[in-house]
């Protein structure tokens, strides 16, 4: 596909419509091949002593949408994210395996690499540096810096106005993000879903292609969940590409336009999440004897329902500091 047909195609698949029609006629099996894949995987292997962590043969991630990568704890989906991130490294890597990200090759290439070409992730435990303060953690996230460079660093001037262009698009992440108020705030002082948000906003300093987020919802009040729901979906709508690892499967099933299922370090199922929540593999390997029922409450979804549990937060807040002072 043309660089101009991706970048249309990936400009409208806000609508859902044009997501499903994309998607349609995609084969619902493990491996299936995409119409545009972002990120294509092959023979990554990784075993720990005896026993195999991950064995994916081929898995191929559509670019501009969003696909959730499920499974049972221990499953392999944490380890698969490390190993195309250039975390880990696999076992097969001398023996086939190979991956590449918007056409370029990954394989031998180290995490830092990984992000320059597009690819960001973040992590199942939240990586910000307590010690900084929001906006240091912010700022830290952008690429090519003129001041990190030895040669420049001492000549102020030379990199004194990209540095407040980096500074204005911090705020302006933060500010989408809820965040501005807590910009000069050390970032050990914030909740945890709090810090969730701040990882997802440094990752977008990058001005990343693709993100990959590892279990975002873990941890995250109700009120909190909701609003990372939506910007996982706000990136989508703006072209991002979006793989997360996610167990909760009122999230997966309300968000995610692709499922991919991953069971003792095989892709066992691919497809929407209405028809992998009812494949017998999937069954078999996760859902168990809740596969008839809807592990979420629809109503959680509602407008009413979110702006109590906000007032529950504020309340608890304000309760909080009233305390303490």
């Amino acid at each position: 596909m043309s660089e101009t047909t991706t970048t249309t195609a990936g400009s409208g698949l806000a609508d859902p419509a044009a997501r499903r029609e994309l998607m349609a006629g995609v084969e619902t099996t493990a491996g299936s091949r995409k119409p545009d894949p972002i990120l294509v995987v092959d023979n990554i292997v990784r075993t720990f002593g005896g026993m195999t962590a991950v064995d994916v043969g081929h898995l191929e991630v559509q670019r501009g949408i969003i696909t959730a990568l499920i499974g049972p704890n221990g499953a392999g989906k944490t380890t698969f994210f490390n190993l195309i991130t250039g975390f880990d490294r696999p076992t097969s890597a001398k023996t086939g395996a190979q991956w590449s990200f918007d056409g370029a090759r990954l394989n031998k290439t180290s995490a830092s690499s990984v992000a320059k070409a597009g690819m960001v992730r973040t992590f199942q435990l939240t990586k910000a540096l307590s010690r900084m303060t929001v906006m240091d953690n912010m700022m830290l996230g952008a690429q090519g810096q003129t001041g990190e460079n030895l040669l420049t660093c001492m000549f102020k001037p030379v990199w004194r106005g990209q540095e407040r262009q980096i500074e204005e698009k911090a705020k302006d992440l933060l500010q989408r993000f809820k965040l501005l108020e807590k910009k000069d705030d050390y970032a050990g002082s914030l909740s945890g879903g709090q810090r969730k948000l701040l990882e997802m906003a440094r990752a977008l300093m990058s001005d990343p292609k693709m993100i990959m987020l590892d279990e975002p919802m873990a941890g995250v009040n109700p009120a909190l969940t909701q609003s990372l729901l939506g910007h996982i979906q706000n990136l989508r709508d703006e072209g991002m590409t979006v793989l997360f690892v996610e167990h909760d499967m009122h999230v997966v099933r309300h968000i995610s336009d692709w499922v991919a299922v991953m069971a003792e370090g095989r892709l066992v199922a691919e497809g929407p999440a209405d028809t992998v929540m009812s494949d017998p593999a999937v069954i078999d390997a996760y859902l168990g004897a809740h596969h008839d029922t809807d592990l979420g409450d629809d109503s959680l979804l509602s407008d009413e329902t979110l702006e109590q549990l906000s007032e529950q937060v504020a309340a608890e807040d304000a309760q909080r500091e009233e305390e303490q002072a």
